[in-house]
C-alpha cells in the first residue's frame, strides 16, 4: 500500500510500496492517486528521471549484450490515465533497436479466430529486449467482463463463455506468465491509477488543447460511465493475478511527473537486478580479438 514509508529520500523509492503482495485482496481507495512521495514537485521528480534515464540506457545496453533475459512491461489504466506519456518519456532514452512496442486496439477478424492470447504471443520481446505492451491481454478480464458482449466476438463456443470463465482467464493468465518467467522474461505490470476528477481534467484537456484534440474519442465519455464497474473489475484482476513471477504495481497517475519517475525507477531496478556489468568473454574470444587488434594496428600504420 502507498503511504508514509516511501518518505526516505529524494528519488530512492521504495518500490514495495507499490507492489500488489500475492494473494492480498486489493482496495484502490486504499491508495491514494495522488501520491507524490517526498518529491517537493515536478522539477524535483525530473531530477530523478534524469538520472534514471542515464542508468536505463547503460543497463539496457548491458541487458542486450548477455542476450539471456527479456523484460515485458505492461501498462494498464483508465482511458488518459496517461499510459502514452509515460512510455514515451521513460523509455526516450532506450536505445530503439533492443526495444519492441506494441499497443493493441480491437482484434482484427483474423485475430478474433485464434486463442486470445495469441495476439500477444507475436509482440513478445526477444532475449535481450525491453517489450512494451501499451494495454495488453488484460483487457480480456477487463473490458470483456465490463462489456461482455465483446466475448461474441471470439467465435467461442457457448460453453466456454458461462460460469466461471473469468476464474478461469485468470488461471490462464498466470500461467502464461509463470511460462514466461519460467523462461528468462522478467514481466513488470504497472497499473496506473488515476483518480475520476483528474480524469475530467484530461478529458477536457482533449476538447481545448490543440496538441490533444486528436486523442479525443466519444468512446472516452461514454466508458467513463462505467467508471465504478471498471474499478471493481480491475480490484479483483489485481488480487487475483497479482503473483511472485509476475507482481502488479499500482503507479498513482495524477501527477505525470510522479508517474513516470516511479515507473523508470522500477524499470532501472529491474535491469540491475538482471545484470550488473558486461559479460565476461572467453579465452578463445580473448586471443581472437587479439589478434583482429594487432591485424588492425598493423594495417593502420602500413596506410600513414
Amino acid at each position: 500500500m502507498i503511504g508514509a514509508n516511501m518518505r526516505k529520500g529524494v528519488g530512492r523509492m521504495n518500490h514495495s510500496q507499490f507492489v500488489v503482495r500475492a494473494g492480498a485482496k486489493v482496495r484502490l481507495k486504499n491508495y491514494d492517486p495522488g501520491f507524490t512521495g517526498n518529491f517537493t514537485g515536478q522539477q524535483n521528480a525530473e531530477e530523478s528521471i534524469g538520472k534514471d534515464s542515464a542508468e536505463l540506457a547503460k543497463y539496457q545496453d548491458i541487458l542486450l549484450a548477455h542476450e539471456t533475459y527479456a523484460v515485458l512491461t505492461l501498462f494498464q489504466g483508465m482511458d488518459s490515465a496517461g499510459k502514452d506519456n509515460t512510455i514515451k518519456h521513460v523509455l526516450s532514452s532506450a536505445d530503439p533497436q533492443g526495444c519492441k512496442v506494441a499497443m493493441f486496439d480491437k482484434p482484427s477478424e483474423k485475430e478474433f479466430k485464434h486463442v486470445y492470447l495469441r495476439r500477444y504471443m507475436s509482440e513478445l520481446p526477444e532475449k535481450g529486449q525491453i517489450g512494451i505492451f501499451n494495454r495488453s491481454y488484460y483487457e480480456q478480464v477487463v473490458a470483456e467482463r465490463v462489456h461482455p458482449e465483446k466475448l461474441d466476438d471470439w467465435k467461442q463456443p457457448a460453453d466456454s463463455k458461462g460460469k466461471g470463465i473469468w476464474e478461469r482467464r485468470y488461471r490462464e493468465i498466470n500461467n502464461f506468465e509463470q511460462y514466461l518467467s519460467d523462461n528468462g522474461v522478467r514481466i513488470l505490470k504497472f497499473f496506473l491509477h488515476l483518480s475520476k476528477e483528474k480524469q475530467v481534467e484530461r478529458l477536457l484537456e482533449r476538447t481545448q488543447l490543440p496538441e490533444k484534440k486528436w486523442k479525443f474519442s466519444s468512446s472516452d465519455i461514454k466508458e467513463r460511465g462505467y467508471w465504478d464497474e471498471n474499478m471493481r473489475v480491475y480490484e479483483d484482476v489485481l488480487s487475483k493475478t497479482s503473483t511472485k513471477a509476475a507482481p502488479w504495481h499500482v503507479i498513482p497517475a495524477d501527477n505525470r511527473w510522479f508517474t513516470c519517475a516511479a515507473v523508470s525507477s522500477v524499470i532501472v531496478s529491474t535491469l540491475k537486478s538482471l545484470h550488473s556489468r558486461y559479460p565476461t568473454m572467453s579465452k578463445e574470444k580473448r586471443e581472437e580479438m587479439a589478434k583482429a587488434q594487432k591485424s588492425l594496428e598493423r594495417e593502420g600504420k602500413a596506410t600513414r
